[in-house]
C-alpha cells in the first residue's frame, strides 16, 4: 500500500522533542525520508524534560509495523540512519545558532537527495527554560541577551533555512516551507523578544509567499493550539505552569488554569498531522502566505488526535470561557458550534 509521502524529503529542525518530534514522527509514518536536527544526541539525564535526536529517531523507527527496521550509529557526529518499510529518519545534530552548520546541513540534503527538498518545517527554537526564569520581569530588566536568546534561533535561523530550502525548491518548481509560530504573533504572549519573534514569523511567511508563488512554492506559518509537549507537561506535574502562563497578565486580566487546558490538550502528533494535510494537498498554493491554525485544518480535512480526540480551537467560543476558572461553568451551556470569525480574532491585534 502506498504511502501519501512516499518519495518525499522532509526536514524538521528542533525535532529532539515536542512539537517537530511530532511533526517528524507523522512524515515518516506517511512514507517520507525526514531529515531531524537538534543539538542533543543522546538525553541528558540532568534534564528532567529529556529529548534527544536519537530517542526520536527510535520512535520513529518503531512505528512501522511488520517493517524492516535497523538503527545504525556510524560516528560521534550523529550519522544514525533508520531505515523502515515506507519511510526514513536522517537525524542530523546541528546547532542552529551557526551559519555553517545550517549551510552544511543544506549541502548534505542536496547532495544525498539529488537536490530534492520538498518540506522544510521551522520549528527550531532555543530558550524555553530562559523565558521561563525570565517571566514577569519587564524587558528592561532582563537580560539584553534575551533578544538574540529567543530570536537567532527562533527567528533569524529559520530565514536562513528558508533561504536554503528556496534556492532547492525554485530549481524544482515545488515545496512548502512551514514556519512553526503561535498565537503570540497577535498580542502579547510571554516577553517582548517572544512576540516580535512569533509576529515576525508570520509576517516571513506572508512576504515570502509573494516572491515564492511564481515558483510554485507554499510557504505558510502554523498555530498549534494546546500541545502536551514535555516543557508544558513537567511544569503542570510540578505546578509551576500557572506561574509561568500568568505571570506577565495583567491584574485584571483573568488567570488561566493550566491543569484545565493540560486535560484537553493534544499530542504534539496533532501537529504533525496538519503538516502532513498540507504537504499532501494539491490546492496548497491557495494557503500560501497565511496564517493557520492548526484546529481549523482538523476540521477542514477532517483528522483527529492519535488518541481520536479533537482540538480545543481558540476561535470556539466555548473553549476560551472554559480556560478562564470565573467562568468556566458558562461553557458547559454556550453551543460548540459558535465561532469567533478571524477578522475579530485580528482586531485582538489591531495596533492601529
Amino acid at each position: 500500500m502506498s504511502k501519501p509521502m512516499s518519495g518525499k524529503v522532509c526536514l524538521v529542525t528542533g525535532a529532539t522533542r515536542g512539537i517537530g518530534k511530532g511533526i517528524a514522527l507523522q512524515l515518516g509514518q506517511a512514507g517520507a525520508t525526514v531529515y531531524i536536527t537538534g543539538r542533543t544526541l543522546t538525553t541528558n539525564k540532568a534534564d528532567p524534560i529529556g529529548g534527544s535526536l536519537t530517542d526520536t529517531a527510535n520512535e520513529l523507527s518503531n512505528i512501522f509495523q511488520n517493517g524492516a527496521t535497523s538503527l545504525f550509529l556510524k560516528n560521534m557526529l550523529l550519522n544514525i540512519i533508520i531505515e523502515k518499510r515506507g519511510g526514513s529518519c536522517i537525524p542530523v545534530q546541528c546547532d542552529h545558532a551557526k551559519d555553517g552548520d545550517i549551510q552544511a546541513l543544506f549541502n548534505r540534503i542536496s547532495k544525498e537527495q539529488d537536490g530534492r527538498l520538498d518540506v522544510l518545517v521551522n520549528n527550531a527554537f532555543n530558550t524555553a527554560q530562559g523565558l521561563k526564569e525570565n517571566m514577569g520581569q519587564p524587558f528592561w530588566e532582563q537580560p539584553i541577551t534575551m533578544w538574540d536568546a529567543v530570536n537567532n534561533v527562533g527567528l533569524r535561523n529559520h530565514y536562513i533555512c528558508s533561504v536554503h530550502a528556496a534556492k532547492l525548491m525554485t530549481a524544482r518548481k515545488k515545496g512548502l516551507i512551514v514556519n512553526i509560530s503561535s498565537m503570540g504573533g497577535l498580542q502579547y504572549t510571554f516577553s517582548v523578544p517572544y512576540g516580535v519573534g512569533k509576529e515576525a514569523l508570520d509576517r516571513m511567511a506572508a512576504d515570502c509567499a509573494v516572491e515564492l508563488r511564481a515558483s510554485n512554492v507554499a510557504f505558510v506559518s502554523l498555530w498549534p493550539g494546546a500541545v502536551r509537549t514535555e516543557f508544558f507537561t513537567h511544569m503542570v506535574k510540578t505546578q509551576t505552569a500557572d506561574g509561568f502562563f500568568n505571570a506577565g497578565r495583567a491584574e485584571n486580566e483573568p488567570k488561566l488554569d493550566c491543569s484545565a487546558i493540560y486535560s484537553i490538550a493534544l499530542s504534539t502528533e496533532y501537529e504533525g498531522k496538519a503538516v502532513l494535510a498540507l504537504a499532501s494537498d494539491i490546492n496548497i498554493m491557495k494557503k500560501s502566505g497565511k496564517v493557520l491554525m492548526t484546529a481549523d485544518l482538523g476540521y477542514e480535512y477532517g483528522f483527529k488526535d492519535i488518541d481520536g480526540r479533537e482540538p480545543m480551537n481558540i476561535r470556539q467560543l466555548s473553549t476560551l470561557i472554559q480556560m478562564n476558572p470565573k467562568t468556566r461553568w458558562l461553557a458547559n451551556i454556550i453551543p460548540n458550534f459558535i465561532y469567533l470569525p478571524k477578522w475579530m480574532l485580528a482586531l485582538s491585534g489591531n495596533k492601529f
